[in-house]
């Protein structure tokens, strides 16, 4: 009986190291930069999103709080939201690349797990960017957009990125 399950026990425990080493890995990288603030991942998208922010004419400086482990973002000479290691979507991105490296199918494993990463990155920046807009022009749906829409949309991503995996790369048959 045990015979029938066997692969599907493989792909969990396959998927569960993989999430325990990397979440232990990133744990272990936060660790060791306590006392610089901010991690410097972190810190770059930060320093991005001011970037983009400013180059579509929303003017943003950053108020580093190193004593905090944060950094504030100040759009058109307002406070509207803070940046924390929460925020950098590492979280998301282990647990994405577990599930991906899971089902293990050789080279396109790596190629699809870097596209996906690139894409949850760059869905990552304009969600970050979106609620910083949202809370400079429309501050009362803050809440509303920080709290659902936005984390809606970062874990939709990675659900449809899991789904096209499983469907056009994990499960399709070899000899077609």
């Amino acid at each position: 009986m045990l015979k029938d399950f066997k692969p599907v026990l493989n792909i969990l425990l396959r998927f569960i190291v993989i999430y325990l080493v990397l979440l232990f890995a990133y744990q272990f990288y936060l660790n060791s930069g306590k006392e610089d603030g901010l991690d410097p991942f972190s810190r770059m998208i930060a320093d991005q999103v001011v970037s983009i922010q400013k180059a579509s004419g929303f003017p943003t400086l950053l108020y580093d709080d190193v004593k905090n482990e944060q950094m504030w973002f100040y759009v058109r000479g307002n406070y509207v939201s803070r940046m924390v290691e929460g925020c950098n979507a590492i979280s998301v991105m282990i647990l994405f690349i577990a599930f991906v490296f899971a089902f293990y199918k050789g080279s396109k494993t790596f190629v699809f797990a870097l596209a996906g990463l690139v894409l949850l990155y760059i869905m990552n920046l304009l969600r970050i960017i979106g609620l910083n807009v949202v809370m400079v022009d429309y501050k009362e749906y803050g809440k509303i957009f920080h709290d659902f829409i936005f984390p809606a949309v970062i874990y939709g991503t990675v659900v449809v990125l899991w789904l096209v995996w499983i469907k056009f790369f994990a499960l399709k048959n070899e000899n077609s």
